[in-house]
């Protein structure tokens, strides 16, 4: 009889473990919403083991463009959204989805183009001079066309630069792409592209394409890291969630977002506000 209940009693604990492994495993994952430059420069990949080593919390990344990344933090998908346009992150916060941006990292765009640069434009650090150039001599321009945080600088540009540009004209292409689909169309057109330094410097199929305009105040890139509003969303990981936004604020983490280099060169430069 003791036996018999051993045997039950053993049961009901396995029975029970397996009933709330999964629960435990939930627990220690987030989602995070974020543009595909901090996937496809590499940066998760590098930083990510790191953080589920010190926590144990493991991260799922959602990389789409920054204003994607956005919409799905407002219905509320995703548990912290981590992107690079200040204006939209703002807003963002305005409208009750976060109650609070935290600044991470900053890099800067490139104007990138064929090293044949048909619009003369290479050498040059003054980016809306060089739109200016270019669509004087509608030489093939890659957009994005995404409403990523990369897309909006873009059209801020071409608005300094007095310039309305439209998918009607022939030589404005844009794929409706991230970082690294629209880099490869320019690659193949041999056409300029905006894009950020980090994915440039991951990206491998570069073809006759190289950096032809930086250095303009303009171009500096800051990202924002906010924690998805759980007074709205009561499912978002209020724990996890907070426990990664203060690990890469951190001297930790930024620390982590400073050794990340490719060949040598630093892609991001942490900048979190005490």
């Amino acid at each position: 009889m003791k036996l018999t209940f051993n045997r039950i009693f053993s049961v009901a604990l396995t029975a029970i473990a397996l009933l709330s492994a999964p629960v435990s495993a939930q627990d220690k994952s987030i989602v995070v919403s974020s543009t595909t430059s901090t996937e496809q420069s590499g940066l998760f990949g590098f930083m990510l083991p790191i953080f589920k080593m010190k926590t144990g919390i493991d991260v799922k990344v959602v990389a789409v463009g920054t204003g994607q990344a956005l919409d799905i933090g407002r219905r509320g998908d995703a548990d912290v959204v981590f992107v690079h346009d200040k204006v939209a992150e703002d807003k963002f916060v305005a409208e009750g989805y976060s109650t609070k941006r935290n600044e991470v990292m900053y890099n800067d765009f490139v104007l990138i183009g064929p090293k044949s640069d048909p619009a003369k434009i290479a050498g040059g650090k003054d980016i809306q001079a060089a739109l200016q150039k270019i669509a004087s001599s509608q030489a093939p321009f890659i957009s994005r066309g995404d409403k990523s945080g990369t897309h909006a600088a873009e059209l801020r540009y071409w608005k300094g630069a007095g310039i309305q540009v439209s998918p009607s004209m022939t030589w404005y292409k844009e794929t409706g792409s991230g970082m690294g689909p629209a880099l490869n169309t320019a690659s193949a057109m041999n056409g300029y592209i905006l894009a950020d330094r980090a994915t440039w410097l991951n990206f491998k199929n570069r073809g006759d394409l190289a950096i032809l305009v930086q250095g303009d105040p303009k171009l500096f890139n800051q990202y924002g890291i906010m924690l998805v509003n759980p007074a709205k969303f009561p499912h978002v990981k209020k724990a996890a969630g907070q426990t990664f936004i203060d690990w890469i604020t951190s001297k930790d983490g930024q620390d982590v977002i400073a050794m990340y280099k490719i060949n040598g060169e630093q892609l991001f430069f942490p900048n979190a506000k005490p």
